[in-house]
């Protein structure tokens, strides 16, 4: 009797058990969410995020310095909404860092953006949010990597949008050079990052453990260079002299179209028709560049601006239009999906941005509804089970290609709960050091 007893009780432990942990394995996975750049709301178009005054820039501000950021997105319609605000601190791999609002905001926790705009004279309706951080009700007290989240009356889970941003502390320096790559696999299709990390009057004990770098290339999120430690020591110099680990593909030039005017066909541009009440812009056919010579242009690294012709007021008077991409391929891609690719798909591999094949037409075919201004893309190709998009296979790799690099330096103390950003550098393939 005592044994069945024993039984039972043991039996009852290890249900209780079982279940408690399992509940605690799964608050931890649903805790674990890495942050990225998302829309929530299929209306919620032309997210805008960069420096105050430089709309090409990247979202990075130097910590109680008094420069600023300019958030701005459209929603279609002519209805305002009540969207609010916060920021949250991520660690290194866009991870909730787990600190109280208090602990890394000055002001209040939530607030409202107040400034919205009208479109005119478009014949697609649209709201136009302006939103400067720092601000008078938010700012952040701490360095590191942001998210600014938009959302729906004050309830943080109605989630609106998502997007990164970069607060920089004085730390070190960062010196860095981009070159062709000695090492014979990629000598031709790619890029080599050497950079030394100067921390002189910044005392780092252990270099190894202490000191995270992330390299990115133009502004994707999805091919980042992270856990590479330092090669040589000495003289508060972090060497990272690589001769692979530090290796992107070179990718080739972006493909472009400017949609500025309605009016005129630019480049690139098959023809412009109004099929009521919208605009329909038909892009020319791509073609596969994958084995052409590289061929230098001036490009936008994937970046875009908005702006129009017949207006004075590029925020409101930009009208929207549907872009028709096409991609002659002879037949489907066996086991890989093919995107557009660049800022104007937030750098994102989602069903939004996937095209489909047509097979009467023999070609991939994609529709985006985009604001009017002047684009970078390109197309790119994502195997199944793989999180990056390979480039090269339609646009080539060649170790010329004019690129933007970015290096991220950031600091663990151990006294603090969280990661500071102790250094920022981009660089680019022709200027080779800029700030």
């Amino acid at each position: 009797m005592i044994n069945e007893i024993q039984r039972f009780l043991y039996s009852c432990l290890v249900c209780f058990l079982a279940v408690n942990c399992g509940m605690s394995l799964a608050i931890a996975q649903e805790e674990v969410i890495v942050y990225d750049n998302r829309n929530y709301l299929d209306d919620i178009k032309t997210v805008l995020f960069h420096k105050e005054g430089w709309e090409l820039s990247d979202p990075v501000i130097e910590l109680n310095a008094g420069t600023k950021l300019q958030f701005s997105f459209d929603e279609l319609g002519n209805q305002p909404q009540n969207y609010n605000y916060t920021i949250i601190h991520c660690n290194p791999e866009w991870e909730s860092s787990q600190l109280a609002d208090y602990e890394y905001i000055e002001g209040y926790p939530d607030a409202r953006i107040k400034d919205y705009y009208y479109s005119f004279n478009t014949t697609y309706d649209y709201i136009h949010y302006v939103l400067t951080i720092p601000n008078d009700e938010m700012s952040p007290k701490l360095s590191g990597n942001y998210i600014l989240r938009v959302y729906l009356d004050f309830d943080r889970e109605n989630r609106v949008l998502d997007r990164r941003f970069y607060v920089v502390e004085d730390g070190v320096e960062i010196n860095a050079v981009v070159k062709r790559p000695g090492n014979v696999e990629y000598r031709d299709k790619g890029q080599e990052i050497d950079f030394k990390i100067l921390h002189k009057g910044f005392p780092v004990s252990d270099p190894y453990s202490d000191i995270k770098v992330v390299l990115m290339q133009n502004r994707r999120t999805d091919n980042v260079i992270t856990g590479l430690k330092p090669l040589f020591t000495g003289n508060n110099i972090l060497d990272y002299s690589y001769d692979y680990e530090n290796i992107f593909p070179g990718g080739n030039e972006f493909r472009y179209f400017d949609i500025k005017s309605m009016r005129y066909q630019a480049e690139y541009v098959a023809s412009i028709r109004f099929e009521k009440p919208y605009y329909h812009v038909i892009l020319s056919p791509g073609e596969d560049k994958a084995f052409k010579p590289y061929y230098y242009i001036n490009d936008l690294n994937g970046r875009y601006y908005v702006d129009v012709q017949e207006g004075r007021d590029k925020h409101i008077e930009a009208d929207y239009a549907y872009v028709h991409f096409s991609l002659p391929v002879e037949a489907p891609l066996a086991g890989e999906e093919v995107y557009v690719f660049g800022a104007l798909t937030d750098w994102n591999l989602a069903e939004s941005n996937k095209m489909i094949y047509d097979f009467e037409k023999h070609a991939y075919e994609l529709t985006l509804l985009l604001k009017q201004g002047y684009y970078n893309y390109m197309y790119a190709t994502l195997k199944k089970g793989d999180r990056e998009a390979d480039t090269g296979y339609f646009e080539g790799n060649h170790y010329e290609t004019e690129n933007d690099y970015s290096i991220f330096v950031y600091y663990s103390d151990f006294t603090l709960r969280y990661q500071k950003l102790v250094g920022y550098f981009r660089t680019n393939t022709l200027s080779n050091g800029s700030k």
